[in-house]
C-alpha cells in the first residue's frame, strides 16, 4: 500500500466498498516502461481502468492507447489525445462502431476474422490494419487463448486480402496472456511472427508493425520478474526473428499500469462456521465481505488472481479461512480451494484491504447485483 492511500482512507469513512487509486503509482509504472523498452510504443490498455484522471495523466505524459469499444474512444479523445494515438485493438466490433471510429480519426484497427477484415475495408476505409494470431497463453494466470485470434496461415491469407481490399496491411500483433510470468511466451509467439513477415515479404507484402500485446504482470502474493527482465526477454526475441531489421513494435499494458496503484477497502459482514460438532480444521470459518465477484472481483473466479489481503489485526494468530462476497449466489466465493491466513480475532465490522486491484474491478462490477452500488472509485 502508498503510503498516499493508507493516509487517504484514514480520513473517509467506510459506507461501502471503495477502490482508490494512487496516480503517483500509474506515472511511476508509465516512467518504467518507458525507460526499459525505449523503443516501443505504449498503448495503454483502457479497458483496465478508464478512470478520466488515469487516462488524462496518460495522455499528458505521452501514452497511445488501446481502446475495445466506441466509448473508450472517446473517453481518450476527451482526456487530450489525439486520435492517431488511438488502436480500436478489439477483433470483435459493430460495423456503426468501425464507422464511427474512423469518423472520429482512429486509421488502425484490429481484426481476426474475414468478415471483420470486410466490415473495416467498408467502413474504413484506406486504414491501416493488423491481425492477431492465437497464441496458446502458457504460463499466465488469466489466459486469453481461444476466443481471440487466428491460425497463423489464415492470418497470412488475410493480410493478402486486406490488402486486395485497399486496406494497409500493417502488421500481426498476439498476446500471451495476463499475468504472464513466463519470459520465453513472447520468444515463442515472435517466432512464428517472424516466419509470417517473411512469408508476406515474399509475396510483395512488406509488413512493419508487431504489437506484442500486455501480459506484462502486477505483483499479487508471488514475486513476478522485473519490468527489466521482460524487457530484455523481448529485445532478445526480436533481435534472434528479425536480425538487423527489428520491425516499429508497440505494446498494450493494463493490469501492470495500475494494478499495484490501487487498493479496496472492505468490511467483515459476518463470519461463521457451518458444523459446531467439528474441529476448526474440518470445519472452517467463513469470512464474508462487502465486497465480492459481482462487486468488481470477477478474476477471483477459478481463484486465477489471488489478490494480497491486510487487515490491521495480521500480528495476532492466524488460521486459513474461506473468504466470500455478500449476495444471493453460490458463486460468490472468492477463494475456497486456496483459503486465506487471516487473524482468528477477526472480528465482524473490521477494514480489509484488498491490494493490487487497481485493474480490473471498477469496469468489471455490476450495476446493482442484489441492489449491491457498483463499486466506488476514487483517485487520489
Amino acid at each position: 500500500m502508498t503510503e498516499r492511500i493508507r493516509n487517504f482512507l484514514d480520513k473517509i469513512p467506510h459506507d461501502g466498498p471503495v477502490l482508490v487509486v494512487d496516480l503517483e503509482a500509474v506515472r511511476e509504472n508509465y516512467l518504467t516502461f518507458s525507460r526499459t523498452m525505449p523503443d516501443t510504443s505504449i498503448y495503454y490498455a483502457v479497458k483496465a481502468n478508464p478512470a478520466p484522471e488515469i487516462l488524462s495523466l496518460l495522455a499528458e505524459l505521452g501514452s497511445s492507447f488501446d481502446c475495445a469499444s466506441v466509448a473508450e474512444i472517446e473517453m481518450v479523445l476527451a482526456a487530450g489525445a489525439t486520435a492517431d494515438r488511438i488502436s480500436f485493438g478489439n477483433t470483435i466490433k459493430k460495423e456503426a462502431d468501425i464507422a464511427r471510429a474512423h469518423a472520429l480519426g482512429v486509421r488502425l484497427f484490429a481484426f481476426d476474422a474475414r468478415a471483420e477484415l470486410e466490415k473495416i475495408a467498408r467502413a474504413a476505409p484506406g486504414g491501416q490494419v493488423f491481425c492477431r494470431i492465437l497464441c496458446d497463453g502458457e504460463g499466465a494466470e488469466w489466459p486469453l487463448s481461444r476466443k481471440f485470434g487466428c491460425d497463423p496461415a489464415m492470418a497470412e491469407g488475410l493480410m493478402e486480402e486486406a490488402q486486395n481490399l485497399g486496406l494497409e496491411p500493417l502488421g500481426l500483433s498476439f498476446h500471451v496472456g495476463s499475468q504472464q510470468t513466463d519470459l520465453a511466451a513472447w520468444d515463442r509467439a515472435l517466432a512464428t511472427v517472424g516466419g509470417l513477415f517473411r512469408r508476406l515479404a515474399d509475396k510483395g507484402i512488406v509488413l512493419r508493425l508487431v504489437n506484442l500485446g500486455g501480459g506484462f504482470p502486477a505483483r499479487y502474493r508471488r514475486d513476478v520478474p522485473a519490468m527489466e527482465a521482460y524487457s530484455q526477454a523481448i529485445h532478445d526475441a526480436i533481435i534472434a526473428h528479425f536480425g538487423n531489421h527489428p520491425p516499429k513494435t508497440i505494446i498494450e499494458p493494463g493490469r501492470a499500469m495500475v494494478g499495484n496503484a490501487g487498493i479496496i477497502r472492505s468490511e467483515v459482514v459476518l463470519i461463521s462456521r457451518k458444523d459446531q460438532s467439528k474441529t476448526s480444521e474440518d470445519n472452517p470459518r467463513w469470512v464474508f465481505l462487502d465486497i465480492g465477484k459481482f462487486g468488481g472481483l470477477v478474476e477471483c473466479m477459478d481463484e486465477a488472481i489471488r489478490y494480497p489481503i491486510r487487515s490491521r489485526r495480521d500480528d495476532d494468530a492466524m488460521e486459513p479461512a474461506i473468504i466470500a462476497g455478500p449476495t444471493c449466489d453460490s458463486a460468490d466465493v472468492l477463494y475456497e480451494r486456496n483459503r486465506y491466513p487471516l487473524p482468528l480475532s477477526l472480528d465482524i465490522g473490521d477494514h480489509i484491504l484488498i491490494e493490487a486491484t487497481g485493474a480490473y474491478t471498477s469496469t468489471y462490477a455490476s450495476v446493482a447485483f442484489n441492489g449491491f452500488a457498483p463499486l466506488k472509485s476514487l483517485v487520489i
